[in-house]
């Protein structure tokens, strides 16, 4: 996978140089705290059985990701937003078993800071959120090996950061970048866990939604999106040295919203680096997916 990777950096190099060759302007859309929230928390999505790399034959993967603002109005300032995450694996196998789902439902604050008409805007996030698989069988084997059928997983974790916002009117696109820092409390993890699930993680993520040249009325919904996302696991991990590739996960996503879907896009993504699927923590993937991903964003 060799070749994955280096595409994978050719590609953010090349796109991402074309959104620094302009200073960004001011806001011609509007870009509120709601969306700011919705592109923080990720799009659902499902995945089409074709995957191409080291994951275990699969039917689908399923992202779901319903959000529940809670604010006072529309102008807040501050919101709340509470999201009960679930993350589905249907596999390939006999009887196609859903094994062992992702539970992840959080409750996240943002502030919004300083005047909304600035050219970037600047936004403050906290999150509390659970991480677990509904299991309670042990996690570890006699043998040593992972209990991946009916093995318990669990921890509880803290995130903050900061998103910046802006717009590019040479490309057309509103972009955020964000970054944060995920800490899992020593005694909030599962305790078969330690040692080899990394409680400290920083993130670095990049947006960008490019909007057709006419406004139309009302929202404006965008023509494609670029995700770059990338996350370094710190911590004691015996296994793992600590420069190890395989302390990175990185993902580039690239979706296209045509027209005759109302509703949803397609997409094509790029992922490398450690499972983030609950009993599979410790698996490294290299791998091209493609699929369907919910169209929410409107400008």
């Amino acid at each position: 996978m060799k070749a994955l990777r280096f595409a994978t950096v050719l590609i953010i190099a090349v796109y991402y140089s074309g959104f620094a060759q302009e200073t960004a302007g001011k806001l011609p859309y509007n870009v509120d705290l709601s969306i700011i929230s919705m592109e923080n928390q990720g799009s659902s999505y499902i995945t089409f059985p074709t995957d191409i790399g080291n994951m275990e034959p699969l039917i689908f993967e399923a992202n779901l990701i319903p959000n529940f603002m809670l604010r006072k109005n529309k102008n807040s300032r501050l919101m709340g937003v509470l999201t009960p995450q679930i993350i589905l694996r249907m596999y390939n196998e006999y009887s196609y078993p859903v094994r062992t789902p992702s539970y992840m439902p959080q409750l996240t604050a943002l502030y919004l800071i300083g005047n909304k008409k600035k050219s970037n805007l600047l936004t403050l996030f906290g999150r509390l959120a659970h991480h677990s698989n509904g299991q309670q069988d042990d996690l570890i084997l006699d043998s040593g090996q992972i209990n991946r059928l009916s093995g318990d997983f669990a921890t509880n974790y803290v995130e903050g950061g900061g998103i910046i916002t802006n717009f590019n009117h040479k490309t057309r696109a509103v972009r955020f970048f964000k970054t944060s820092f995920e800490y899992h409390p020593e005694n909030s993890v599962h305790r078969q866990l330690k040692g080899e699930f990394s409680r400290f993680r920083w993130h670095f993520e990049f947006s960008a939604f490019k909007l057709p040249k006419i406004k139309t009325s009302g929202k404006t919904k965008p023509d494609i999106s670029l995700n770059l996302k990338t996350t370094w696991q710190f911590g004691d991990i015996p296994s793992l040295d600590f420069f190890s590739y395989e302390r990175l996960q990185a993902g580039l996503t690239l979706s296209y919203y045509p027209d005759f879907l109302d509703e949803m896009g397609f997409f094509i993504q790029f992922y490398t680096g450690r499972d983030y699927y609950n009993l599979y923590f410790d698996k490294y993937r290299s791998m091209i997916r493609f699929g369907l991903m919910t169209d929410k964003l409107r400008f």
